[in-house]
């Protein structure tokens, strides 16, 4: 055997025993789960928070000089993070591992917000419960009590009317000139445009103080008109309008561009094109960013200080007379140092939440679902729309509506008047074929050609 041949024969069995070992070599793919828990991901959790826990211990109590409550929960935290990261890169690549930790990460930070929330809400209704339970903390005003009344006389009547005309005030003008400055933004670029914007933007930081002051010296000082609840909706819409003019263009843009395209293809105006189909489809949005303006307005205080004034009679009128609000009410409640009144301070305090979250739900009932989503009640008036539509369409191609009165082709037409039977197609002009009368001089002419095929009679057999 030639060296040649060894190489070839070596070659072929290198290349044999490779084809045999390489199936065993590979691994299946299998997908890597990403959502739920598993059993190897919750021991993995526990193990990391015991580590941290022990890890904070040790350095706040034996190997370091640290103390403070909040640096041993930080400490805690991030220990808890890199012990975490080891336990599961054990089992995991690093993909998996940056989407376990970032996905714990997010899990700490809507917990902690949450938390947050919860305390507020709940302090705040702890300290006031002392007042809530009483009735006439609701139907009376501060006019007849003073700081050394007990709980059952006197109340925050004035400051809930006057919270509720204030911020009625404030909607009436923000909502239309909010969404009708963001639709202009939206439909119609331009130099003007981005200037609006750039002002909306900017306005979106102004304090609220100079917002106050500004009204105070253009209603009160500059045209005479006394402290009043207009004057203070009239402060309030200052604050809430850049709001929701940001937030409402936000969600104008995302509306799709084929829709509006769509319209206006079918020969719709512009107007009725963002009447009928922008706005409908960005309505959950837009009552998102009014529920922003208004949570924004509500609870200013310095702006209804100085353009309101302060009065503990309840006024109904807004344009006649001081008027309180909620914000301003509780400033002045807390800051008394009696128990009774700090009391019905944190209890107005609690009101004002509750109004906000029924505030919230009207504004989700309005503005309904998101594009592409019905009620049970809106699918019930779809419904009965296409019915409609079909029993229309229907009337529409009835038989007896037909354009053109067409004769049946079976039967013949009706004779004319005076006529017994109804005439034929004319007999065929037998002497022009002949060459007769009045016809082809020369008679080999009109003969039929002798070349032409012969009938088909084989319907006849």
């Amino acid at each position: 055997m030639t060296v040649v041949e060894e190489n070839a024969v070596r070659d072929h069995g290198v290349g044999e025993t490779a084809a045999a070992v390489q199936p065993a070599d590979e691994l299946p793919d299998v997908p890597r789960r990403i959502g739920g828990p598993t059993r190897s991901g919750v021991l993995s959790l526990t193990g990391a928070a015991a580590s941290g826990l022990c890890t904070a211990l040790l350095l706040f109590g034996q190997l370091a000089p640290f103390s403070g409550a909040l640096g041993f929960m930080v400490t805690a935290y991030l220990a808890f993070l890199l012990s975490y990261a080891v336990l599961t890169g054990l089992e995991e690549n690093g993909q998996a591992v940056r989407d376990r930790v970032m996905t714990v990460v997010l899990w700490s930070a809507a917990t902690l917000l949450f938390v947050a929330l919860a305390l507020v809400v709940g302090f705040t209704a702890w300290r006031g419960r002392e007042a809530l339970p009483h009735a006439n903390f609701f139907t009376q005003d501060m006019q007849a009590a003073g700081p050394l009344d007990p709980l059952t006389n006197g109340g925050i009547a004035h400051a809930m009317l006057g919270t509720l005309t204030m911020i009625t005030i404030a909607l009436a003008i923000t909502v239309p000139l909010g969404l009708a400055c963001a639709v202009y933004l939206n439909q119609i670029p331009g130099r003007f445009s981005r200037f609006v914007r750039t002002i909306v933007e900017a306005m979106t930081a102004l304090p609220s103080i100079v917002a106050g002051l500004m009204v105070y010296a253009t209603w009160i000082l500059g045209l005479g008109m006394q402290k009043s609840g207009l004057a203070a909706g009239f402060a309030i819409s200052v604050m809430m309008l850049p709001i929701v003019i940001r937030a409402a263009d936000v969600v104008l843009r995302l509306v799709p561009g084929t829709l509006t395209e769509a319209a206006e293809a079918l020969g719709a105006p512009r107007w009725r094109t963002v009447w009928h189909v922008v706005l409908p489809t960005a309505r959950s949005g837009l009552a998102t960013a009014v529920i922003l303006g208004t949570a924004r307005g509500i609870g200013e205080t310095s702006p209804v200080l100085l353009t309101a004034g302060f009065t503990a009679a309840l006024n109904a009128d807004p344009t006649d007379g001081p008027m309180v609000s909620l914000p301003l009410a509780v400033f002045n409640f807390v800051k008394s140092p009696q128990p009774t009144m700090i009391a019905r301070g944190f209890g107005a305090a609690a009101v004002l939440m509750a109004l906000v979250l029924v505030l919230f739900a009207i504004a989700r009932v309005i503005g309904g679902r998101g594009p592409g989503h019905q009620s049970k009640r809106q699918a019930r008036r779809a419904a009965r729309a296409s019915r409609r539509d079909v029993e229309r369409f229907a009337d529409l191609h009835a038989p007896g509506l037909t354009l053109f009165d067409e004769t049946p082709q079976d039967q013949p037409p009706a004779a004319a008047d005076g006529d017994s039977a109804p005439q034929g197609p004319p007999a065929p002009d037998h002497e022009s074929r002949t060459g007769g009368a009045g016809g082809n001089p020369n008679p080999a002419e009109g003969r039929v050609p002798t070349h032409e095929p012969a009938p088909d009679n084989e319907g006849s057999h």
